[in-house]
């Protein structure tokens, strides 16, 4: 068995924890609990016929990119980065939490989930910066903890990234 270890990077209140309970327990409360530090969870799967078992590091909150510890950081096969589609500010969040992995980590494997997509009316992300991440090579999946919309298919697309980098 293949085991990853993947962090769950992201601003302050974006879904994290909800993304990762609904993938890893199929389960979402509406209760919001803040993450202290770091919650592991595992999840056993197949992709493309291999056996991998994910290591999710559910990372604290960050509204300010400089305070995620670089320990945590460490032996990270890939990462997945979420914004609250509702928030705006949490993009740019994203943006730089993706610039501090590369730069004290590596340029490592990663997808960008556009989380609360059940709340899509809300939304107030810049399409425009949306499209221009994706034009220089970003994933972006638009999910919902709430009520499942992408999420199995975001994780399913990191790890088909990573095996592909092993």
């Amino acid at each position: 068995m293949i085991k990853l270890k993947v962090c769950m990077l992201g601003a302050f209140a974006v879904g994290k924890t909800s993304l990762v309970q609904k993938y890893v327990n199929s389960i979402f409360s509406d209760k919001y609990q803040t993450t202290l530090g770091v919650k592991i969870d595992k999840k056993s799967l197949h992709i493309n016929g291999k056996a991998v078992e994910f290591i999710l590091w559910d990372l604290a909150g960050e509204d300010e990119f400089m305070k995620v510890r670089s320990s945590y950081l460490r032996g990270s096969a890939g990462i997945i980065l979420t914004a609250d589609g509702t928030r705006a500010e949490t993009l740019d969040i994203a943006v730089q939490l993706k610039h501090k992995v590369d730069t004290e980590v590596a340029d490592i494997p990663f997808v960008l989930v556009i989380n609360k997509l059940d709340l899509k009316q809300n939304w107030c992300i810049d399409k425009s910066q949306l499209d221009e991440l994706r034009q220089s090579g970003w994933e972006i999946i638009e999910t919902s903890a709430k009520s499942s919309d992408n999420v199995e298919y975001a994780f399913t697309q990191l790890g088909s990234q990573l095996l592909s980098a092993v």
